[in-house]
């Protein structure tokens, strides 16, 4: 684990800059502007095609909000381990529903496998440092899952801010990076990962904004409530590997996330062309 760093030590301040210009040259760049300096907004770009050596840009991405269904990913997190430590078991129907909760987005199966796991169990796993503290208050929240998505009362609304169904740009995308890495869910459960995000039910938003790119795999999780629009994805290439996550609290946020994810997808590209050229 220590071959890996913590995302929130792997600012880059070369990327940064390339993130604000890209931004800056975009449509609408002026009302992005407003809704980050609004605390609107939350969020965060991260090269990872290098493992032990990423790089990361964003604005306000430790900025908790809510989230949707965005922190569905912190009850597969939860359901992983305990998997891992045999409490839960991977049958055929929790392997069905971790899949039916991120892809389908279904609320069904997500109170399901939440009810398998516990939700006092998993606000211990979130806040647990063993496990990432992907809900650390000293880092303004994180993940947090206070209610279930079956219409019941809420259990408990997160410490600092209240927020039923929370997330930050920046805990979502440590989630990513520790399934990636091994440091947050075994490395043998890479392909589970893969199954689980892979091949988008939902067409919205940032699979929207990639569907003519060519060349790629995406694996994400989506969140759609009233004026909550967000995303999150592990986006592949055959030379770049980048992990993005935008959480919005504006009524365009969809606009913002399909027109985001093409501005981000350009600059990352001609981003790691620039710090990895091809061989001549």
């Amino acid at each position: 684990m220590a071959d890996y760093p913590d995302l929130r030590d792997a600012h880059d301040a070369e990327l940064q800059a390339a993130f604000d210009a890209a931004v800056d040259a975009a449509p609408n760049a002026q009302r992005f502007w407003e809704g980050v300096r609004n605390k609107q907004a939350s969020v965060l770009v991260a090269d990872v095609t290098d493992l032990r050596s990423p790089s990361v840009a964003g604005y306000n991405p430790e900025l908790m909000l809510y989230a949707a269904s965005i922190p569905k990913v912190a009850i597969v997190f939860g359901a992983m381990v305990e998997i891992q430590a045999g409490a839960l078991e991977l049958d055929d129907e929790t392997r069905t529903q971790l899949v039916n909760m991120v892809r389908k987005s279904s609320n069904e199966d997500a109170s399901a496998v939440l009810s398998k796991l516990g939700i006092e169990r998993l606000g211990t796993i979130l806040q647990d440092e063993r496990h990432g503290k992907l809900y650390d208050p000293e880092h303004g929240g994180g993940l947090w899952v206070g209610k279930s998505y079956d219409g019941s009362p809420v259990w408990q609304r997160d410490p600092l801010h209240g927020i039923s169904h929370g997330a930050s740009a920046m805990q979502v995308a440590r989630f990513y990076y520790g399934w990636l890495t091994g440091t947050l869910v075994e490395t043998r459960y890479l392909p589970l990962f893969r199954e689980i995000f892979g091949n988008p039910g939902l067409k919205h938003n940032f699979v929207k904004g990639l569907s003519e790119r060519e060349g790629l795999q995406i694996y994400r999780k989506s969140g759609t409530w009233k004026n909550t629009r967000a995303d999150s994805a592990v986006v592949e290439r055959d030379d770049l590997t980048y992990i993005v996550v935008g959480i919005y609290s504006v009524p365009e946020g969809t606009e913002a996330l399909v027109a985001g994810i093409e501005v981000v997808d350009d600059f990352m590209l001609e981003w790691s062309r620039r710090k990895r050229p091809a061989p001549r």
